[in-house]
């Protein structure tokens, strides 16, 4: 697809500064960026590749000052990330294969398969259960009985989704997904050994949730875990039963939520941060990755960081007398030395009066 500057600011309601009639027809990294592709510069750290990219256009924010001759063509927009967005949106191949249900595909005769539904060579869909129009389903994908999948939801080769959950509508769920697995529920006995308690609930993901490759969440042990709407799970996230993540929460890589913790709307969660069960987390909240959560935050929109969690400020203050302990201490050590020196020669001086 060849697309000229011109075009694109159209498109994204952004500016042209340079050729409004070069061409594109890919997108590329701005570090790697070659004559014909259009990149983008969204985080500063990056600045310097921009002076030095072979990238045709650049997106880049309206309010940013260039403090070098820029080779490429700009186009200023609002939000350089909406508008990559966007745009990768529209480079991505469109999918134009008709709908069908594979030869090979186990659909049980009481499921209800609603209109335009591809599914997938090997994919098993339980009795009762019901997918909604445009879904599709690709090959190997396990849905269990009286599962009710919404429209539009597209589900990933090996995808497990077990009996009596629920997906939304608009949803993506990536490669070997687990939805509805057994909670984490055992009870010691006085022999030591654990009998299993039975997990009887279900899991309930929303609207427009996306959930990343090898992501689990446990079905509830009663009741529902659920998934709010708008929701994004990056890959290898462990969600343990009855736990409720809140809408528009943003979560990144093993990460690990214990049981019925709930975790409030709008919150952004770094990469392999630990939750207790048990506790509630604040609407906005913001935790830097490999952060340990041990108790309840009840006060939205703040920054945390550190095992056990303390506020983002407090931590990075920490941080920096916890870099300098080494020589603190030879410091200490010193002072303590002189001190010792100092006491001795006023004892002296004391007992020669």
């Amino acid at each position: 697809m060849q697309v000229k500057a011109k075009e694109l600011a159209l498109l994204l309601n952004g500016q042209v500064e340079g050729d409004p009639e070069v061409e594109v027809s890919n997108p590329s990294k701005i570090e790697e960026g070659r004559p014909g592709t259009i990149t983008f510069l969204g985080n500063l750290k990056y600045e310097s590749h921009l002076y030095s990219t072979n990238a045709s256009i650049v997106l880049v924010n309206k309010d940013f000052v260039p403090k070098e001759a820029i080779q490429a063509t700009l186009i200023r927009v609002e939000d350089v990330y909406s508008a990559i967005a966007l745009l990768l949106e529209k480079f991505q191949p469109s999918n134009t294969a008709p709908p069908e249900i594979a030869s090979n595909a186990f659909v049980d005769e009481s499921a209800k398969v609603g209109e335009g539904v591809s599914v997938g060579s090997f994919a098993v869909v339980e009795a009762e259960a019901e997918i909604g129009n445009h879904s599709r389903i690709y090959p190997q994908v396990y849905i269990g009985k009286n599962v009710t999948i919404g429209s539009h939801v597209t589900l990933y080769p090996g995808v497990r989704i077990m009996d009596q959950c629920v997906i939304g509508d608009h949803c993506i769920l990536h490669a070997n997904v687990v939805i509805g697995s057994d909670g984490f529920g055992f009870a010691p006995q006085e022999d030591g050994r654990y009998k299993k308690i039975a997990q009887i609930g279900n899991v309930v993901l929303e609207d427009h949730v996306e959930v990343g490759a090898n992501t689990c969440i446990d079905r509830a042990t009663m009741g529902s875990t659920i998934i709010r709407s708008g929701v994004k799970l990056d890959n290898l996230i462990q969600i343990a039963h009855n736990a409720e993540v809140g809408a528009n929460t943003v979560i990144a890589a093993q990460t690990g939520i214990a049981g019925s913790t709930k975790i409030g709307s709008s919150c952004m969660i770094g990469g392999q941060v630990g939750f207790v069960g048990h506790i509630t987390i604040a609407d906005g909240t913001r935790i830097q990755a490999q952060t340990g959560v041990a108790s309840s935050i009840k006060e939205p929109g703040q920054a945390w960081f550190g095992t056990p969690a303390i506020k983002w400020k407090d931590y990075i203050k920490s941080y920096g007398v916890f870099k300098r302990l080494s020589q603190l201490d030879k410091e200490l050590n010193q002072l303590t030395k002189k001190v010792s020196r100092l006491t001795k020669m006023d004892e002296n001086q004391n007992n020669k009066e």
